[in-house]
């Protein structure tokens, strides 16, 4: 009777007959304690001192496996989320279809993640989580134990859980061996948990590019027929997944393995148009090399910069079209970048904070080719210049423009003032119009010869 009391007051629901853990030690996996982020590990220390348990979890585990650095540590625990939130001053608690703590600890923030009831239906009971008509979760607020949480998971290579007390990691399904194996598989059934959560299909794609993974047979096999389902999901959720995707170090990578499996109408439906014209895929090719080695090389790189590559060749279509259709070039730009803009709002839905910058970037690139009087020296001063020439540069790379001009504005900028000068070449921008004088009744214009009275 108390067990169901506190099932009911937080939200715990029994699982039976648990599948246990394969428990490795050290010599078996070699993942020191050392190498854990200082914030991970003192809160893991922490929970366990309050008699809670507390484990590095998911890809952090992953990617010290395969020998990298992770960017993230999340961990996982048994305790409730206002449990997490009492014994972390600086935390919080957020989240509404399933609650986290963000653990602040100086700068960092370590996501602390109660353990999740398993999502596979039992025989003993029916999974009492709403779903959509196409089973897809609503809430999945529901908390359980270990295993369960593992086998919510959605690969097998996410499901490890590594104890830094003991230098252990828990193993449900086989995801140290799948990692050595270098194979995506899914935890259950592939359609069933495709079904849960369509998202899962674009992590698919995501993972086998950025760890350069094979995705299991089965694994892949439904995804071909509920690829569709994506269009049931959030268009911000898609975003969200697309911007990890784009800004994984590996997005040409991503891009094609999108395409690959069909996902790409779900998420990149622009994908289509682009990598089946020659000059946009040479684009697009140029922009996501010079992304992801921006990236690996842990240089900055701007979400609206590249999505501003990813829609330029749309834009540059619209452009042309309005110009052949006889709008002047300038105002057929400004409105291509609108009708491009208010087109994707329904397919990838990015944020209109982005707007800004990608309409600067955009039409700035006319002037590059305005090499003439004072024009250069102003373009230079632009506080988009820098974004917008490294934009003018990709487009050379692709052939769009003539190399030369990228090359002339390299010169130019570390040129002292005596070679701009000679570098100069004229004008040939649009000029300005000038405000026509009105003129008196009568008089005539410099030039003019007055016309005599019939």
């Amino acid at each position: 009777m108390i067990r169901r009391l506190l099932d009911k007051v937080f939200g715990r629901k029994p699982r039976a007959n648990a599948q246990g853990a394969q428990i490795l030690p050290l010599d078996a996996h070699g993942i020191r304690r050392s190498q854990l982020d200082d914030c991970a590990l003192k809160v893991c220390e922490t929970l366990t001192q309050a008699g809670y348990k507390g484990y590095v979890v998911g890809g952090a585990v992953r990617d010290l496996l395969l020998g990298k650095t992770p960017k993230d540590f999340d961990v996982a625990t048994d305790a409730t989320p206002e449990q997490v939130r009492k014994l972390f001053r600086r935390s919080r608690i957020i989240g509404r279809r399933f609650q986290i703590v963000h653990v602040m600890c100086g700068r960092e923030t370590i996501e602390v993640t109660t353990f999740r009831a398993n999502g596979q239906k039992e025989l003993e009971e029916e999974d009492e989580r709403p779903t959509d008509e196409h089973g897809r979760l609503l809430s999945d607020n529901v908390f359980g134990s270990m295993a369960d949480d593992a086998a919510r998971r959605d690969f097998t290579i996410n499901a490890l859980y590594y104890d830094p007390a003991r230098e252990e990691v828990h193993d449900y399904f086989g995801g140290v061996a799948d990692c050595r194996k270098r194979v995506l598989r899914m935890i259950g059934d592939p359609e069933t948990r495709y079904r849960e959560d369509p998202v899962r299909m674009l992590r698919a794609a995501r993972f086998a590019a950025k760890l350069d993974f094979h995705i299991d047979e089965a694994t892949r096999r439904p995804i071909a027929t509920l690829a569709p389902l994506l269009a049931n999901i959030p268009r911000a959720r898609i975003f969200d997944e697309a911007l990890k995707l784009l800004m994984s170090g590996h997005a040409l990578r991503g891009v094609h393995q999108l395409r690959a499996e069909g996902l790409h109408h779900g998420m990149l439906p622009l994908l289509d148009t682009i990598l089946d014209d020659p000059a946009g895929e040479r684009f697009i090719t140029a922009a996501l090399k010079n992304t992801d080695a921006r990236i690996q090389s842990d240089r900055p790189s701007s979400p609206a910069f590249l999505f501003g590559t990813l829609l330029w060749p749309q834009v540059v279509k619209h452009w042309r079209a309005l110009e052949a259709a006889g709008e002047k070039p300038q105002p057929a730009l400004f409105q291509a970048m609108d009708t491009v803009l208010d087109a994707q709002r329904s397919q990838l839905a990015i944020p209109r904070r982005y707007d800004g910058m990608m309409k600067e970037i955009w039409a700035l690139q006319p002037r590059f080719e305005q090499r003439g009087g004072q024009r250069p020296y102003r373009l230079l001063e632009h506080p988009r210049f820098r974004a917008a020439y490294d934009f003018m540069l990709l487009r050379a790379e692709a052939g769009e423009v003539p190399a030369e001009l990228g090359e002339w504005w390299t010169r130019f900028q570390v040129a002292d003032a005596d070679e701009r000068a000679a570098m100069l070449i004229a004008d040939n921008g649009p000029k300005p119009r000038r405000k026509r004088r009105r003129r008196k009744t009568g008089e005539a214009a410099a030039g003019e010869v007055p016309v005599a009275d019939a």
